[in-house]
């Protein structure tokens, strides 16, 4: 038994946090299912909409899935459910680290990064666990009644519905990504001076009296042999920072003036658009609000995209925008801010804000110069707070309703004189409290 729960409780910690994370950032959950797809080759049968709902679907089933075990709730039911995933997700995951066509699965998002062999072996070490919970579920302690498993099911599934809801409309209310508030984007660019160097190995294709023959440096033969050809292959990698292709490009000279804007020591804002033709256009008056603003007070204005010269002509003739244009790549732009068009505020280099399209400042937040409001000063709401809040949504409820009904179980034990109720061990029969 305690074998058993040991599985049961490293699944569902894994189900659970696996689901969270996508759920917080279902836009990057897109992205990565995009990825699959192109290496499938069927990007191209697949909307973009169908992308995301398989993106909150995917989490929400994974977060339930983790939530149901914690619990050991509908045990014969969730252990096959999650048996019949790691049946699948193992051999799907060997595919991965075999013939490596994306680097990173996605299991955790952009929270926890694994290489590929590493997540094959974590879901070898789950499609145990899942077969040893398979062959004795009842053996799964339950931490409340069936008469109440409802209410957490039905609570676990809204709540991490309404978690992706949120990130959609808002932004994610954790953000994983370099291009985080409070990152230093310059930072994020620079390499130490003592970080390993990528190494390379170079092989030499010599010729003598018709034999052809590869060589190194190390062995280099004399002059006698005649060059033919050589290849180089990398070795080793070395060290990649976090930030390692952010680069700004105006559209009008092709000038870059990505240190020019990362140095300025005032504020300057940023017009996140990856793409302008797929671009909501119901907040074009608040952007251009906010452009204005930034005139009257001195600050910077760019619009960064990877759209063509047309996408942006048909932009400007939709918008009237008067703002200058630049080119940045389109993942980049992706992974600043996951919204179409979004908008950040950097300060020296610093990410000080960010807003997504359906939360943009108005006149009434931009009331004055930028150091004097709340809108020019980084959020005062800290990654502990935002965990606190999360607890005190999802985990004291389900708490509260779990101490509640043991509580309820154990008067009833009590009553019946400290003698349990017999019945059938079937999960279709269990009507156990305790």
């Amino acid at each position: 038994m305690a074998i058993v729960n040991a599985c049961r409780l490293l699944t569902a910690a894994t189900f659970i946090l696996s689901g969270f994370v996508k759920a917080v950032d279902p836009v990057g959950t897109q992205y990565k299912i995009r990825d699959y797809l192109e290496a499938w080759g069927m990007a191209g049968y697949v909307p973009d909409m169908a992308m995301l709902a398989a993106s909150v679907a995917l989490s929400a089933a994974e977060f339930v899935l983790g939530v149901c075990l914690l619990f050991a709730m509908h045990r014969r039911l969730v252990t096959r459910l999650v048996a019949l995933a790691m049946c699948v997700l193992t051999p799907l995951t060997l595919w991965l680290a075999v013939s490596n066509p994306i680097s990173d699965c996605g299991c955790f998002g952009d929270a926890v990064k694994l290489t590929n062999w590493q997540t094959f072996w974590k879901n070898v070490a789950l499609l145990v666990f899942a077969v040893v919970m398979v062959r004795r579920p009842l053996d799964m302690m339950r931490f409340i009644s069936r008469t109440n498993q409802w209410i957490v099911v039905n609570y676990a599934v809204l709540f991490i519905l309404a978690v992706s809801s949120l990130s959609l409309y808002y932004l994610p209310q954790f953000d994983f990504r370099p291009y985080h508030v409070g990152a230093n984007i310059r930072e994020g660019m620079a390499i130490p001076p003592d970080a390993p160097q990528p190494q390379f190995e170079t092989t030499f294709i010599l010729e003598k009296n018709g034999e052809r023959r590869e060589f190194t440096l190390d062995n280099y033969p004399d002059s006698t042999w005649t060059f033919i050809d050589s290849k180089t292959v990398q070795t080793a990698e070395g060290y990649v920072p976090p930030i390692h292709d952010f680069s700004i490009v105006t559209r009008a000279g092709g000038e870059d003036i990505t240190d020019r804007v990362l140095a300025d020591s005032g504020y300057t804002f940023l017009l996140v658009a990856p793409y302008l033709e797929q671009a909501d256009d119901g907040c074009l008056d608040l952007i251009n609000q906010v452009y204005e603003y930034s005139l009257e007070y001195g600050y910077s204005f760019y619009c960064l995209t990877a759209s063509t010269d047309r996408g942006i002509a048909a932009w400007r003739d939709m918008t009237g925008a008067e703002y200058p244009f630049c080119s940045a790549d389109a993942t980049t732009l992706q992974t600043v801010i996951r919204s179409n068009p979004g908008l950040v505020l950097i300060k020296d280099g610093t990410v000080i804000r960010k807003w997504s399209r359906n939360d943009l400042p108005d006149e009434y937040a931009l009331n004055g110069p930028l150091h004097s409001i709340e809108a020019g000063r980084m959020p005062e709401r800290s990654v502990s707070v935002r965990v606190a809040k999360i607890m005190g949504w999802f985990v004291v409820p389900l708490l509260l309703l779990t101490l509640a009904d043991r509580l309820w179980a154990w008067t009833r034990y009590i009553r019946r004189g400290g003698r349990r109720k017999t019945q059938p061990e079937t999960e279709s029969n269990d009507k156990q409290s305790i």
